[in-house]
């Protein structure tokens, strides 16, 4: 992200960094063989490491909802500034702005 120049490039970029963060957390959260946390009255007793950690999992939808409303906000600036400049090249849009 830091070496494009082009302002759409560096967007794309953010959101790959972010679906990628988001993908390592869910994937570093899962466990083989376990179960969802709802302790069973049959159950007498409880075997934490049977069991999966929904926070990890909740706050990655939240990174979801996040990520989706950054790229959203982002892409009106973009067009924004593309109508305002006719340009999306870092370089140009700054010698424009001047």
């Amino acid at each position: 992200m830091l070496v494009k120049k082009n302002l759409l490039k560096k967007v794309i970029g953010l959101n790959i960094f972010q679906s990628a963060i988001i993908l390592f957390f869910v994937a570093s959260a899962s466990k083989r063989n376990a179960t969802i946390p709802v302790i069973e009255a049959t159950t007498k007793i409880i075997d934490s490491s049977q069991y999966i950690n929904p926070l990890p999992h909740t706050l990655m939808l939240t990174a979801i909802v996040v990520s989706v409303s950054t790229t959203g906000v982002a892409f009106a600036l973009l067009i924004a500034i593309y109508r305002r400049y006719k340009t999306l090249d870092e370089e140009l849009l700054l010698k424009r702005m001047q």
